[in-house]
């Protein structure tokens, strides 16, 4: 069986250049400020080669002071508003919504799951879950992942 890999966080300014130069060069592919790898690294001044022997191992670390991804699961009454209700509560709270994922209902109920991003939380994680909860509809709502 062959060993699972091991990472390390490491500071940026430790890393060999080619390695910052190989992520910001994925991220100005992400954003379309190049539009192709040859163009990307180009603009970074590593080859093609370069680039596609590290591309898969090098990924930036968001602090996650700054931001942070979670994944709610809901189980939802399957009633006229109480979706909206429930994407309402998360945006005057703050947190900015990534993803819906809404299961055909069954019984009355549907399960839908969230991915959002809360960084800009005015309140913490819990107050969320708990003001969510409490809104009519809303037979469950908790942390999947995060």
């Amino acid at each position: 069986m062959a060993n699972p890999p091991k990472y390390f966080i490491v500071e940026a300014n430790a890393l060999p250049e080619i390695f910052r130069k190989v992520a910001e060069a994925k991220r100005l592919l992400e954003t379309g400020e190049a539009e192709t790898v040859h163009q990307a690294t180009g603009m970074t001044g590593i080859s093609r080669s370069a680039f596609y022997k590290y591309k898969d191992a090098v990924r930036p670390f968001n602090d996650m002071l700054h931001g942070r991804i979670v994944t709610f699961q809901t189980r939802l009454r399957d009633e006229p508003g109480v979706l909206s209700s429930v994407l309402n509560s998360f945006a005057v709270s703050g947190a900015n919504i990534l993803t819906i994922n809404q299961g055909i209902p069954v019984s009355g109920c549907a399960l839908v799951t969230i991915g959002a991003e809360t960084s800009g939380l005015h309140i913490p994680v819990e107050e969320l879950l708990s003001r969510t909860t409490a809104l009519r509809g809303v037979l469950k709502c908790e942390i999947l992942a995060g």
